[in-house]
Order: C-alpha cells, then sequence, then structure tokens
C-alpha cells in the first residue's frame, strides 16, 4: 500500500509530494497529462513563496532563472511601488519566472527526495473505507494509498468523485490568453500597448524572444462556452477591436480563455481524502496569487499529513489544513473578485479605482494591500492572543546562521534566546536552537515546520502544552 496518492502534479502537488518525503512517506503523484505544459500562465512568485523557497534551500535555483521586481502596480494594476523595507521580509520584491520554468525546478526537487512521478494516468474513480483509498486509473488499473490528495485543478475529478459542493460566482468577465507569433515592428506593439492600456487593463502583449508574445484581451464577443480554446480568427478579431490592429498575429503555441468566476469548497476534507490548489478554490488571476495559493497549501498541508501517517499526529492535526487554509482562500477570492471590478472600464469602477489610487499613496494603505496578495500578513487562528502566535516569522540572522536555514528539514523549531528551555522529549521532531538573534524580541519562539510560529515567551509549561499540542505526545 502506498502513503499517499497525489493527483496532479502541477506546482501544488510536486511541493506537496516533496514535503511528504522530507518525512519519509511514500509518495506516487499521478497526472493525466503525458507532459508538462509548456505554456505559461502564471508569471512570477510572491513574498511568501520566496521565502518558503528559501525555508527549503531552493531559492538560489530560481533567483537564477528570474528577474527581481519592485513590489508594487499588482494590486489592480495601480503602480504605488514600496520604498524598500516597507514589509517585514528579506524578501521586498516579486520574482519574475514563467510557470513552466518554476514546475520544472520543483519537479526536480520532488524527485531528488524520492517522489515517484507518474504521468499519462487518468484517475476516473475512488472509493474509501476505514484502512485506505482505492484509485481507479483510466487503463482498468487500480492503486491503494492510506490517504490521496487532489490537486487536479479547477476541474478538479477528485473534487467531483468526492461530491463536495463547489458554490460560488460565475464568471461574467472573460479573457483570452494565448501565447503567439506577432509579426508587427516591436517598437509599434510596445506604443499600442502602452496607449490601450490607459484605458483597457484586461490588454496586454509581453515579448518571449523570437518574435513571440504573451497575449491577454477582453473576449467580450466570443462564444459563450468556456470549455472550448478560441480560434486564431477569435483571437485576432479581439486584438483588432481592443487595440485597432491584429499586430500581425499567427502561429500560435496555445490559446485560451479564463473568466471571472470565484468558487471555493465547502470543505477540504472528506476522511482519507483532501482537495488543494485550485481543486480546492478557483478565482481570476488578478495579483498573479493562484500558483502562490497553491504553493502555500502544499506546505501548511505537507507536514500534518506526514505526521498523521507516521503515526505521531494529534487527533486533530488534520483537520487544521481546512481551518486554517480555507479562510486564506476566501481572502483571496474576495481581493480578486474586488481586484476585477477596479479594472472594468466601466464609469462607477473607474471613478472607484481613481479614488482607492489616491488613498494607496499613503504607505499604510499601499502596504496593507500589497501585503494582501503576498501572503506575509495572514495569521491562522491558534487560540493564542499572542501577537506572533500564527504569523510566519520573517529570516532572522542568527549568531551562527540565517533562520531559514534552520528549517530545511521541514521540522519543527524551537528557537530559544534563554538557554533555560527543552524540547528534548520531542526531538525526533523538534530541533533545539540555543542562539540570539538580534531582531527577535522574544525570549523564545516555537515554529510549526511550515514557519508559522505556534508558541512565543519563557514559561516551559506553555511551551510543553503546545507541542503537546502540535507535535503529538512526547517519547517515553
Amino acid at each position: 500500500m502506498i502513503d499517499v496518492i497525489i493527483v496532479g502534479a502541477g506546482p501544488t502537488g510536486v511541493v506537496l509530494a516533496a514535503e511528504l518525503r522530507l518525512h519519509g512517506v511514500d509518495t506516487l503523484v499521478l497526472d493525466r497529462e503525458p507532459e508538462p505544459p509548456a505554456h505559461v500562465r502564471a508569471l512570477g512568485l510572491h513574498v511568501r513563496s520566496i521565502e518558503i523557497l528559501d525555508q527549503r534551500g531552493l531559492l538560489e535555483d530560481f533567483l537564477a532563472r528570474g528577474t527581481k521586481h519592485p513590489l508594487g502596480g499588482f494590486f489592480a494594476g495601480i503602480t504605488k511601488p514600496l520604498p524598500p523595507g516597507a514589509l517585514d521580509t528579506a524578501h521586498g520584491y516579486v520574482l519574475g519566472i514563467p510557470q513552466p520554468v518554476v514546475e520544472s525546478l520543483l519537479t526536480a526537487h520532488a524527485l531528488r527526495a524520492g517522489a515517484e512521478i507518474r504521468r499519462g494516468a487518468r484517475l476516473t474513480g475512488l472509493t474509501q473505507d476505514a484502512d485506505g483509498v482505492t484509485a481507479e486509473l483510466a487503463d482498468g488499473s487500480t492503486l491503494r494509498a492510506r490517504h490521496l490528495v487532489g490537486c487536479d485543478g479547477g476541474r478538479s475529478t477528485v473534487r467531483k468523485l468526492l461530491g463536495i459542493p463547489f458554490p460560488g460566482e460565475p464568471s461574467k468577465v472573460d479573457t483570452l490568453l494565448g501565447e503567439l507569433e506577432l509579426t508587427a515592428p516591436p517598437e509599434e506593439i510596445t506604443r499600442i500597448v502602452t496607449e490601450v492600456r490607459r484605458t483597457q487593463l484586461r490588454f496586454g502583449a509581453g515579448p518571449l524572444g523570437d518574435g513571440r508574445y504573451r497575449v491577454v484581451v477582453p473576449a467580450d464577443e466570443v462564444a459563450e462556452d468556456r470549455s472550448t480554446p478560441p480560434t486564431l480568427d477569435e483571437f485576432a478579431a479581439q486584438l483588432r477591436a481592443t487595440a485597432g490592429t491584429d499586430f500581425g498575429a499567427r502561429n500560435p503555441s496555445w490559446l485560451s480563455r479564463f473568466g471571472d468566476a470565484t468558487r471555493l469548497a465547502e470543505r477540504y476534507r472528506v476522511d482519507r481524502v483532501l482537495l488543494a490548489g485550485d481543486a480546492a478554490h478557483v478565482h481570476p488571476p488578478t495579483g498573479g496569487q493562484g500558483l502562490n495559493l497553491g504553493l502555500q497549501d502544499a506546505v501548511n498541508l505537507g507536514w500534518k499529513l506526514a505526521a498523521t501517517v507516521n503515526g505521531w499526529a494529534p487527533p486533530t492535526l488534520l483537520d487544521t489544513y481546512g481551518t486554517e487554509r480555507r479562510p486564506v482562500a476566501r481572502g483571496v477570492l474576495d481581493n480578486t473578485r474586488a481586484q476585477m471590478q477596479l479594472i472594468s472600464t466601466e464609469p462607477g469602477p473607474v471613478a472607484v479605482r481613481e479614488l482607492l489610487s489616491e488613498l494607496m499613496d499613503f504607505e499604510e494603505v499601499n502596504r496593507h494591500l500589497i501585503g494582501k496578495v503576498v501572503a506575509i500578513d495572514l495569521r491562522y487562528d491558534l487560540g493564542d492572543d499572542h501577537p506572533l502566535v500564527g504569523r510566519r516569522l520573517r529570516d532572522l540572522q542568527l549568531k551562527r546562521s540565517r533562520l531559514y536555514e534552520l528549517t530545511r528539514a521541514g521540522r519543527g523549531l524551537l528557537l530559544d534566546q534563554t538557554g533555560a528551555l527543552t524540547a528534548s522529549r520531542w526531538a525526533d521532531r523538534v530541533d533545539h536552537v540555543v542562539d540570539v538573534g538580534e531582531q527577535l524580541a522574544e525570549p523564545a519562539v516555537l515554529l510549526r515546520p511550515d514557519g508559522h510560529v505556534a508558541w512565543a515567551g519563557e514559561d516551559q509549561g506553555a511551551l510543553d502544552a503546545r507541542l503537546r499540542e502540535w507535535f503529538g505526545a512526547p517519547t517515553p
């Protein structure tokens, strides 16, 4: 029996596989497609995702393949950059890096960690009982696992097989997206795009090299069937309607369409089967949050599911995945829907956008809105009113190392400036580091494997209670 089957080999699925392998969990990833997608849907990584990569020792490879951009201009496209150091992070930038590159690097990480990835394997059915889950594949074979996680996108087969309701708002505004060749002179493309975007923010054309561009354009006149990709003629017609020219569009590598639907799964778990990433939530792409949200789902779930498989999880630990991450997804649905309203060309939204732009001149307002998108301000409700508890901890320079260098193994971490505390009875799950960091105001903090603070203070009794709550019973 396999410990965990993951359905979907996108970024969420392979990150989850790697997190499970950190704890020795036997992991198989299934994907219906024979090859990874080559098209570019997501274009970058936000601060919290960058921090997670740093926590796992992966960041240097991503920095080598990406480009750092200033923080600003991605909340509804309102360009109000933040000054350096305005956010509580060592990584105050957006990392521009195409999704195929992200997927390739994350997949390599999962394979190095020992995960198995099986492509061309389509899930058609699943049943579960008290001992495990049976997955039925299109080729007639079956697989047996202790748990199964659906990371298979907005049209998730796993979610549908579970019968989990997926309520929300249907799409009202559609946009075309594609990669294709534009034969018009580059300077003409740049001039027209700059001019049109003054009033139409759902339009853009970014160069990919060799005369190819990633193009977005409103889909106002395209057929209603969202499951059918647009034709090149339809795409070109929309370019002419929006920009007055089709730029000599030809030779598309792929064309698609997306809407502004927002949907959230009513629950993230049914017994031994769970959902993560777009299988649990869909929303407009405004702010570039989708890939990042799924990656962060995976890191929250990974250690909890591994603890369950390995037998030391407290009884309620796995349920905290849904209670923590579902409200985060709801917040993203809200802010992306708000951003879609703000980029509308209707007079009312235009007026609200102008007012919000004025308010974002106040650094506190700008920082608050950007913090929502880059996901460093979220705080899980862990039942403790200490201002640090539930929040992620930024990287700190310690005497011997950086904080994030101590988190590579995905274990708990007691960072202790007193030298008087102990976590020795949890030594198989929690590292105890006695060190002093100038930026750490608390005597000690207990970090979960996902980097969020579970306890802060100096009382051993309170620490023991939190260790039991998050890391299970102590060893004898």
